[in-house]
């Protein structure tokens, strides 16, 4: 619960059981059906954390909420999804923070082969419609998502803004301007990126400049005049620095990527696990979560403190 220096030892000998067990970490659940064991309440829960800022943030906002109700918890950072999902269904990982819609397609494509078409939608109710059974039969319940949203997101400098009367990508898109995208190599292809873009805006793509999402060269190049616009993420708290602001998704082109904590049924799926963490959810704002974001990738703020000042901010957490 201290961060990675206290648990970095413990990760390692969780992480080398998970190698020993081979390729299939975890129990093979494709062949078995729902999964019907009751919710449990173990007392000792592990959190994962996917090892990116964002991610270690709402691990230790879980961590500090469930410690204060009474339970033990450790923090484990674990960065590649196709081990701590395993790690989840077997019991050895009990709550995951996750994102709705990436995580239904996940275990959609988990189940039904990498060319399975995608569950997601920028509906949050069709996405945890989704979500919610491919969970059950891995042995995991997916919580109340919360107010947080961490989705694709498309920004411009703000005079580009301000010359061309910018604050929709509709009014970009209206605007017939030719736009050279910074963004990930994949951008060329996802439907939610480049081929949206051109089919839901009508924005004139022209090319790919591959400097990746929401990084310093990409805010660079637009920053520069270089490029016109860049993918980065709603939660992204550095687009002020290099004077920038996203244009707002009016047509709905990017899926409901809800913050939703995701848990082990069987060890952390009683209605007290459930309770906690959805008071942090019916509170947690995109901005919230932004800014501490920003606190830890600028400041250089721990991300156990940044949290517990925000539980404390928000009367989640006792002041003392």
């Amino acid at each position: 619960m201290r961060g990675r220096a206290r648990t970095g030892a413990w990760a390692a000998a969780v992480l080398a059981v998970l190698l020993l067990a081979g390729c299939a970490v975890g129990p093979s659940l494709e062949n078995r059906g729902e999964v019907t064991a009751p919710p449990g309440d173990a007392t000792h829960l592990t959190i994962g954390s996917s090892g990116i800022t964002e991610s270690d943030v709402l691990a230790q906002l879980y961590a500090l909420l469930l410690g204060h109700a009474g339970y033990h918890t450790r923090i484990l950072s674990v960065t590649n999804r196709e081990i701590y999902e395993p790690a989840l269904e077997s019991g050895q990982i009990d709550v995951v923070p996750e994102y709705a819609a990436t995580f239904a397609d996940w275990l959609n494509a988990k189940a039904h082969g990498p060319g399975a078409k995608p569950v997601g939608s920028p509906s949050l109710a069709t996405t945890m419609a989704a979500l919610r059974p491919l969970a059950a039969r891995r042995g995991l319940t997916v919580l109340a998502p919360g107010r947080a949203v961490d989705q694709n997101a498309y920004a411009v400098t703000r005079a580009y803004a301000a010359q061309h009367h910018l604050r929709a990508l509709g009014d970009l898109g209206r605007a017939r301007l030719p736009v050279r995208l910074a963004a990930g190599d994949e951008c060329v292809s996802r439907p939610y990126c480049a081929p949206g873009l051109r089919a839901t805006y009508r924005i004139r793509v022209t090319g790919i400049d591959p400097t990746g999402v929401g990084t310093t060269p990409s805010k660079q190049a637009v920053q520069r005049g270089k490029d016109q616009m860049l993918v980065t993420t709603t939660t992204d708290a550095t687009l002020d620095d290099f004077g920038l602001v996203i244009l707002r998704d009016d047509k709905h082109l990017q899926n409901a990527d809800h913050v939703v904590p995701v848990v082990n049924r069987a060890r952390a799926g009683g209605r007290r696990v459930a309770a906690v963490l959805n008071r942090l959810g019916s509170v947690l704002t995109t901005a919230d979560l932004a800014s501490m974001n920003e606190q830890v990738d600028s400041w250089r703020r721990l991300p156990e403190d940044v949290a517990r000042h925000y539980l404390r901010s928000r009367r989640l957490l006792p002041t003392r």
